[in-house]
């Protein structure tokens, strides 16, 4: 990815602002090599020119600052405690015996890691990271889209496929980031609600998506009710009417998602 970003330059009004900002940006780099891995609320804001909160930022400006030095690759994000990103400088944040790659064969390995990663997409640069001459060509039925396909995945199909299994998708997963492809390929449409007034919510504030096999069946409006401790189940919509397999293996997913956040499950009739 290094020479990927070292092709990539910013926009202009980030890398005026990070010309602007030198000393602030050496200020940084030399806390987190004395002191690292922080997080953001431990790096004091020496900025000397100041962006305004926009919705997306507040007046902090060191998580600017580490966001454009991630994109640069002098910065890096080690861990989470919470919701807050641990950083630290790239030489401790990354492994540093790697060969470094010519930047087009850099570049044609991540789209091919991009494409293992996705197995069908559309060649987009911004959609999916694949490239036109990525994989294999590839139609689907009933699909004037063009699509390529990963090789490795092709080979999977003549390997046994148990079937059956179900997953609660994060509103953030990678499948639901193409639209386009989401409705040709699945027939589904999603929506976050998390940005809709709460009287325009059909399945919740965060509702996931439920894949079972190769079908979305539903959307499950569930949350880690962390003062009472548990899993809350606020409701499970279903598509089309549930068998009884689809039910006992989503109540088998909810009890593992359980198991792994430590709590029970609640308000799961």
């Amino acid at each position: 990815m290094l020479p990927v970003m070292r092709a990539d330059p910013l926009r202009r009004g980030a890398e005026e602002w990070l010309v602007a900002n030198d000393r602030f940006r050496r200020d940084v780099l030399a806390r987190l090599r004395a002191e690292g891995p922080l997080t953001a609320s431990e790096i004091p804001d020496t900025a000397q020119v100041s962006k305004a909160p926009d919705g997306w930022s507040g007046s902090n400006q060191v998580p600017i600052m580490l966001d454009l030095l991630s994109r640069r690759g002098e910065v890096g994000i080690v861990g989470r405690t919470g919701r807050n990103r641990i950083w630290d400088v790239a030489e401790r944040a990354f492994p540093q015996d790697l060969a470094e790659l010519e930047s087009t064969e850099a570049t044609a390995e991540l789209e091919r890691r991009c494409l293992q990663a996705e197995g069908l997409a559309r060649p987009h640069y911004w959609w999916s990271g694949v490239g036109k001459d990525t994989g294999e060509a590839a139609g689907v039925e009933g699909s004037t889209m063009r699509f390529r396909v990963d090789p490795d995945a092709l080979r999977a199909l003549d390997e046994p496929d148990p079937g059956g299994r179900v997953a609660f998708l994060n509103p953030y997963d990678r499948l639901l980031f193409d639209p386009r492809r989401l409705a040709e390929l699945f027939g589904f449409t999603y929506v976050l609600e998390q940005f809709k007034p709460k009287p325009q919510r059909v399945y919740g504030y965060f509702a996931h998506p439920i894949l079972f096999g190769d079908r979305f069946i539903g959307m499950l409006d569930a949350e880690h009710d962390r003062e009472r401790e548990v899993l809350r189940v606020n409701a499970v919509h279903e598509f089309d009417e549930w068998g009884s397999d689809e039910h006992e293996l989503v109540r088998l997913e909810l009890g593992e998602l359980a198991d792994w956040l430590g709590v029970p499950v609640a308000g799961l009739d």
